[in-house]
C-alpha cells in the first residue's frame, strides 16, 4: 500500500508546490518553487571546511549534513511563506554523488514524505543541472541543446522533450570541473578550484602552448586528463630546471584551453541538431570566461543563450525542486524504499512500476 493517495494527486495541476533538497556533496541544500517560480532558496555549505584538506572529505560532509539538514529545510518553508500542508511533493537528490552525504538527504526526504503523505521524487542530481535553466527562463521549451560542465560530469546533450534527453558527446576521463581542482592544487592554490584558477587568470595572459583536444576530429566528446597533465609537466619541468615562470600565464592559458572547447562543441553541436537555443548546467557555468565566450558565440549566430544565474549553476536544491517538476508531472513517484547511490548512468532517472511511463537511459 502506498503512504500517500495517488487518486488525489493533481499532475496537472497549474503551479504544483514542489519542496527540493540536495546534499550530494558539501552544500546542504533546500528551496520551494511554485510552478517554476522560486520561493525560497536556502544553502549551508561546509566548503570552508573542505578546503582546509585540499578537498571535499566524505565523513567530514556528511556529519555537516546531519547537523543541518533540519534547520535548512524549516527555513525554505518558512522563507517561501507556506505551510508544510501546502506543500504538493518533495523532491530529493538520490545521486550521483557522495554516499553519506545523499543518505542523509534521502533519509530525511522519506521521513518528511511518509510524515505529510506526500509524494517523494527521487532526482538525479544531473538531471537538475539541467532543469536549473527552466527556473531562468519559465517559458523555455525544448527542443535545445545543453552544455553541462561540473566537477563530476562534462557533456553535450540533446533535449527533445522535458522528459528525455540524449547524450551527443561526454569526458573520456576527467570532468571539467575536477581538471579544474586539480590543476588548482598544482599552482598552490586553494579549493575549490574553479573560482580561484579565475581570479589568478585575470592576471596573466594565455601564453603557454596548451594541447588541443581532440584535433582536428568530429564529435562531441571531451578529455582533459591530457591537458591537466600538461600543466603538470609544464610547472614541474620549471621547477626542477629552477626556471621562473608566471602562474597567472599558466592559470589563463589552462581556462581558455579548458573553456573554447566547451564553447565550440555546445555551439556545433546546436548547429548540428537545427535549435536555437543553447543551455548551460554545471558548476563550471558559474566561470566568467566561459560565460563571456559562450554569449559572445551565441550573440553572433543568432542562439538564445539560457544561462542561469551562478548561483543556480553550483549546487542547489532549486534545481532539484524544477527537475522535481518534471517528474511531478510524468507522475513519477519514489516509495520508502528509495535510496541514495554514489554513481548513477548520466541519463537514468527513477521510476516506479506505477509511473505514467516507462524507463528512459
Amino acid at each position: 500500500m502506498s503512504y500517500f493517495d495517488r487518486e488525489k494527486v493533481n499532475t496537472n495541476k497549474p503551479e504544483p508546490i514542489i519542496l527540493g533538497i540536495e546534499s550530494s556533496c558539501d552544500e546542504t541544500a533546500a528551496a520551494v518553487i511554485r510552478g517554476r517560480k522560486i520561493l525560497s532558496d536556502e544553502i549551508a555549505s561546509s566548503a570552508s571546511v573542505q578546503a582546509q584538506f585540499g578537498g571535499v572529505v566524505p565523513e567530514l560532509a556528511s556529519r555537516a549534513h546531519s547537523d543541518e539538514i533540519e534547520a535548512v529545510v524549516l527555513r525554505a518553508v518558512k522563507n517561501a511563506g507556506i505551510g508544510f500542508d501546502e506543500i504538493d511533493a518533495i523532491a530529493v537528490t538520490y545521486g550521483a554523488g557522495l554516499l553519506g552525504a545523499l543518505l542523509v538527504g534521502v533519509s530525511f526526504a522519506k521521513a518528511l514524505a511518509y510524515a505529510l503523505k506526500k509524494p517523494l521524487i527521487a532526482v538525479n542530481h544531473i538531471r537538475g543541472h539541467i532543469s536549473a535553466a527552466y527556473l531562468d527562463c519559465p517559458t523555455l521549451k525544448p527542443p535545445f541543446v545543453t552544455l553541462l560542465a561540473s566537477g563530476g560530469h562534462t557533456a553535450v546533450l540533446y533535449s527533445g522533450s522535458e522528459a528525455e534527453f540524449e547524450i551527443l558527446g561526454a569526458t573520456l576521463d576527467d570532468a571539467a570541473g575536477e581538471a579544474f581542482d586539480k590543476v588548482a592544487r598544482v599552482l598552490g592554490l586553494k579549493y575549490p578550484g574553479g573560482p580561484n584558477i579565475q581570479r589568478l587568470a585575470l592576471e596573466g595572459k594565455p601564453v603557454v602552448p596548451m594541447p588541443k583536444m581532440f584535433k582536428g576530429s568530429g564529435g562531441y566528446n571531451f578529455t582533459y586528463s591530457g591537458l591537466k597533465t600538461a600543466v603538470i609537466n609544464y610547472c614541474h619541468t620549471k621547477d626542477q630546471k629552477g626556471e621562473e615562470y608566471s602562474k597567472a600565464d599558466v592559470a589563463a592559458s589552462f581556462q581558455c584551453a579548458a573553456v573554447d572547447v566547451l564553447v565550440k562543441k555546445a555551439v556545433g553541436a546546436a548547429q548540428e541538431k537545427g535549435v536555437k537555443t543553447i543551455t548551460v548546467g554545471g558548476g563550471v557555468a558559474a566561470n566568467d570566461y566561459l560565460r563571456t565566450r559562450l554569449t559572445e558565440e551565441c550573440k553572433k549566430r543568432g542562439f538564445t543563450l539560457v544561462l542561469p544565474e551562478k548561483r543556480y549553476c553550483t549546487d542547489n536544491a532549486a534545481m532539484i525542486a524544477a527537475e522535481g517538476l518534471v517528474q511531478y508531472r510524468l507522475g513519477n513517484f519514489a516509495d520508502m524504499s528509495l535510496t541514495a547511490k554514489a554513481s548513477i548512468p548520466l541519463a537514468a532517472t527513477l521510476v516506479t512500476p506505477q509511473s505514467k511511463r516507462q524507463k528512459v537511459d
